[in-house]
């Protein structure tokens, strides 16, 4: 079966909650997804005026059909509930929420219970950022079917953890997420990079990520977007080669097997294949938006 989203998952540019005009500048300005934060962006005794702000946003025209995603509060928390209450009295929702510092599968499922009526239409987004979490990410995963994403969070992970926050010390971290990602065929994101002016830090890092399989990487400016892309945008010689791949499987018929220059080729080659070539099909398509 072929790999579809409704759109590629390669960045997520966040937005401060209690900056709606950076938001207008936002999902126009590339990114795949537009990610308005609500918690870690937003002090203690704002939350409710960063609400009131973001929410109505959603309500707005979308040129570009970016996927729009608000960051809500820990669900163990007082405004974590209160975003859920405000959401479900919405009538224009946001494609996707996106969780922090899930634990446990019980959060999702319970998110999944409280987000019905207009709101059932809502995807999830889950952050990785706790010990718990990385211990329980494949339930997590697994815990609905409107998961569409993980996000690696590196920076509380590393504090939960005790460990340095380098690609060495969290490559096992990193690894988990993703397998986890991969075994349920969801994206999975990779922490921003927070320094603008280190440019090839960013490079860097979004290398590392997709060589560990992430499809993509959060952004703090409109400027890293194109760097990220093109660290998780098939290049022309890998959709060349994905084209090849599904021919020689179809010409194959229902072995399950292929040939391809020499090469034995086997299902899991075709599902690759076949995501690549949607992910750059898709790709195409949010360019000429």
């Amino acid at each position: 079966m072929e790999v579809a989203h409704p759109v590629p998952r390669r960045s997520l540019l966040f937005v401060p909650g209690l900056r709606p005009d950076r938001y207008l500048k936002a999902i126009v300005s590339g990114a795949d997804a537009v990610c308005v934060d609500l918690e870690d962006a937003v002090a203690i005794d704002r939350k409710d005026e960063a609400r009131e702000l973001t929410l109505p946003l959603f309500a707005g025209a979308n040129p570009n059909g970016c996927e729009r995603v608000v960051r809500i509060n820990s669900l163990d928390t007082a405004h974590g509930l209160r975003d859920i209450e405000a959401l479900i009295r919405l009538a224009h929702v946001p494609d996707a929420v996106m969780v922090p510092k899930v634990r446990s599968a019980a959060e999702i499922k319970l998110l999944d219970e409280l987000l019905q009526g207009a709101a059932a239409s809502i995807r999830f987004y889950a952050i990785v950022e706790t010990n718990q979490g990385l211990e329980n990410v494949f339930e997590i995963a697994g815990a609905s079917r409107r998961m569409v994403c993980l996000l690696f969070g590196e920076v509380d992970l590393s504090a939960d953890l005790r460990c340095r926050r380098t690609s060495t010390a969290l490559l096992y971290a990193r690894s988990r997420t993703a397998h986890a990602a991969a075994a349920f065929e969801l994206d999975v994101m990779d922490v921003p990079h927070i320094h603008l002016e280190d440019k090839q830090g960013l490079h860097v890092a979004a290398a590392h990520a997709a060589e560990l399989g992430f499809t993509g990487k959060g952004c703090i400016h409109p400027t890293q977007v194109p760097v990220v892309h093109e660290y998780f945008t098939p290049s022309a010689a890998e959709v060349a080669r994905a084209e090849q791949a599904v021919a020689a499987f179809k010409e194959s018929g229902a072995t399950g097997l292929a040939m391809l220059d020499g090469l034995m080729l086997q299902k899991p080659v075709l599902r690759s294949s076949q995501r690549i070539l949607a992910l750059a099909r898709q790709s195409a398509a949010m360019a000429t938006q």
